[in-house]
């Protein structure tokens, strides 16, 4: 699903919203999400799941190709995990998917 996917359906499911509120609103979210990780907050969204940093301290590695040293920087990813009421609804779907295939 892409983004412009979740503000059609969206859209569509609240006839009394307009797409460019819907996409307004969703824009509005996510850039909430990224600020909040950029402040290095946590963000938990009951039933769904939480967003929070992951640092990474920098390292020596290799380039493949020359074998030669490379410096690393040190750096924090946004790292996702879904909440337990997420997992179980995928978790679910995949039993229905994979008992569909095997009929």
């Amino acid at each position: 699903m892409t983004r412009a996917d979740l503000i059609a359906a969206i859209a569509s499911r609240f006839p009394t919203l307009t797409v460019k509120d819907t996409d307004i609103a969703v824009k509005e979210i996510l850039d909430a999400i990224g600020r909040a990780l950029a402040r290095g907050d946590r963000v938990e969204i009951r039933g769904f799941g939480s967003f929070r940093l992951n640092y990474h301290p920098a390292r020596t590695s290799r380039n493949p190709k020359t074998g030669a040293s490379v410096s690393v920087p040190a750096k924090s990813v946004p790292h996702f995990t879904a909440g337990k009421e997420m997992r179980e609804r995928v978790e679910a779907s995949a039993k229905d998917v994979s008992l569909r295939q095997v009929a």
